[in-house]
């Protein structure tokens, strides 16, 4: 009789006076019918249990592809079959996927979810993974909506307010400055109190807070409740990072990541068009008002189809040691000792994610992507400024139509720049032979910077120098149009190979990592921001352009050459010290 049906026959056993063990053999055959973390797998029959893995747990309690990625690598297999790989392995998960109790979900209201919480979030299906990507991209776009919706509004806040148009950018540029700020909080408080509960307040506190713009009577209380928005939205962009992480392998993580990122780089495209035709109707209230409407559909998206996608953490020793009588007075140290605790886990520890930045991968990865941002919001000011004067005079809507042709780059580099930059980090690891004892290749981040970043690096300052100099020359809007779409395109790659690699590098505290590169990038996006507008007057387009094009091009390239030349090594050096923190 098999070994299964004899243990769920234990009262059979205890009568018979020399039970038969299963054979050593036996057992080893068991152990090793399991099947690997990304090998296909049968389909099980109804009555089969669910295989449990036997790969060693990581240092969090995970196993399978979790353990594997605290190594700093992931394998797939063969060399280029990480699609053929995926699709194989989501035809599959079903018959091993476990799915979380409704009374046992982790997040607020999460008895809600539509999509139920399961063990291991790599097991998803795939259609089920877009579904929760395209739900945390149309999220991300509620923070870059609300500061680009604000630029075809601001002569309306100068007038109502009569202030001047430097106080009126402080609307805007403070809104950014947050967006900096509140991430390193948030990305804390989600690896502590999980994803879906970080975005649940968040949003409501954005519903709140947008309304409370709308009704501001003075220009103080529109910056105050300006900043307060801001960074509410901001959760997204640090913590949807790490959802996009937990849920997708590295192999196929870019694509993933490609869409993502529409929602912060098509936000400056379409809300300058709805803040032109609000603004130019109903008046800059309006542009709130949408906000609130926009954070509520969202929190209602979020609430429904948004599970708990954090890995659980190991699950504590049942063991424990004897009990021991405590006093009052030791009884009240220990209660203040845990507050003071708590106070500094809660306000101060979120600061310590900025340390990644001594890590010389994490800086130079950083440093590319915030310098392409903050460029990028020189162009966003430079369109609204020189469009709607002369030669142009460009009405309102038709300024905010303009911002879209780089929204079409950042849509087309999403989409299918992702997966470009899959196959570059595929191909890169079979050219080097770099196999697993299955078989299976051996993904390293740096392995998606090859020919793709060197283009992308080359073409956005090129963008930039068309873009400055035919609107500096009052050519016809078509070719600065051509300019803007350039640097739309290939900043795009940019900034979806420099988030990925984030995740990679910090790949136990993703969300951290992308929320150091938020802090650096919206930093310079609203430096650019202030100094865009009296940069422009002060020496004209063409020349503010050039001067961003070359220091784009040059730090750009200094920062390309030295991570791909020493990231071996740092990559190795900061897995050790991490390692040893954690």
């Amino acid at each position: 009789m098999p070994a299964d049906l004899e243990q769920a026959r234990p009262e059979r056993r205890q009568d018979e006076k020399t039970p038969r063990q299963p054979s050593t053999a036996s057992a080893a055959a068991t152990e090793t019918e399991t099947p690997a973390a990304h090998d296909v797998e049968k389909p099980l029959p109804a009555c089969a249990a669910t295989p449990v893995s036997k790969s060693a747990p990581g240092q969090d309690g995970r196993t399978g592809p979790e353990a594997d990625a605290e190594a700093g690598v992931l394998s797939v297999v063969g060399g280029g079959g990480g699609r053929a790989a995926s699709r194989a392995s989501s035809t599959t998960r079903p018959g091993t996927v476990t799915i979380v109790p409704r009374a046992q979900r982790r997040g607020l209201f999460a008895g809600l979810a539509i999509t139920p919480e399961v063990e291991r979030p790599y097991d998803y299906r795939n259609s089920t993974k877009w579904g929760i990507t395209a739900t945390i991209a149309l999220a991300t776009l509620a923070a870059p909506m609300g500061s680009s919706i604000f630029y075809p509004a601001l002569h309306g806040l100068t007038v109502e307010f009569n202030t001047s148009s430097t106080v009126a950018n402080l609307s805007v540029a403070l809104y950014m400055l947050s967006m900096s700020i509140f991430p390193l909080w948030w990305s804390s408080f989600s690896e502590e109190f999980g994803r879906r509960s970080v975005y649940l307040v968040s949003f409501m506190l954005f519903v709140v807070f947008a309304v409370l713009c709308a009704v501001s009577q003075s220009m103080a209380a529109l910056v105050v409740f300006r900043v307060l928005t801001g960074g509410a939205s901001a959760s997204v962009q640090a913590v949807g990072a790490g959802t996009i992480a937990d849920i997708w392998e590295s192999f196929e993580r870019g694509r993933a990541m490609g869409i993502f990122y529409l929602g912060p780089l098509l936000g400056p495209v379409i809300s300058p068009v709805l803040g032109g035709a609000l603004s130019q109707s109903l008046g800059w209230r309006a542009c709130m008002y949408l906000l609130a409407g926009y954070g509520l559909c969202v929190l209602a998206m979020l609430l429904l189809f948004l599970p708990e996608t954090l890995p659980r953490p190991a699950k504590p020793d049942p063991s424990t040691g004897p009990l021991r009588r405590v006093s009052t007075r030791e009884s009240a140290r220990l209660r203040s000792r845990r507050l003071a605790g708590g106070l500094k886990r809660f306000l101060v520890d979120p600061l310590a994610v900025l340390l990644f930045l001594r890590f010389p991968p994490v800086l130079i990865t950083v440093c590319l992507a915030a310098i392409a941002f903050g460029a990028l919001f020189v162009a966003n000011v430079s369109i609204q400024q020189e469009f709607g004067r002369a030669p142009y005079r460009f009405g309102q809507l038709v300024v905010g139509l303009l911002y879209l042709p780089p929204g079409l780059g950042y849509f087309l580099a999403s989409v299918f720049g992702g997966r470009w930059i899959d196959s570059i980090m595929a191909r890169e690891a079979a050219r080097a032979n770099r196999y697993d004892e299955r078989g299976k290749l051996i993904l390293l981040p740096e392995d998606r910077m090859r020919e793709n970043i060197w283009i992308a690096n080359t073409l956005y300052p090129c963008g930039l120098l068309l873009f400055g100099w035919t609107l500096d020359y009052g050519v016809f809007w078509f070719v600065p149009s051509i300019g803007s779409f350039l640097f739309g395109i290939s900043s795009m790659l940019v900034f979806s190979t420099a988030t990925t690699m984030l995740t990679e590098f910090v790949r136990k505290r993703s969300s951290a990592g992308v929320a150091v590169n938020n802090f650096v990038r919206n930093i310079l996006s609203c430096v650019g921001t202030i100094v865009a507008a009296p940069w422009v007057d002060a020496i004209g387009v063409g020349y503010v352009m050039t001067a961003v094009a070359l220091f784009c091009i040059v730090a750009g390239y200094i920062g390309i050459w030295t991570l791909r030349r020493n990231a071996p090594r740092w990559r190795k050096e900061m897995d050790k010290a991490l390692n040893g923190l954690g």
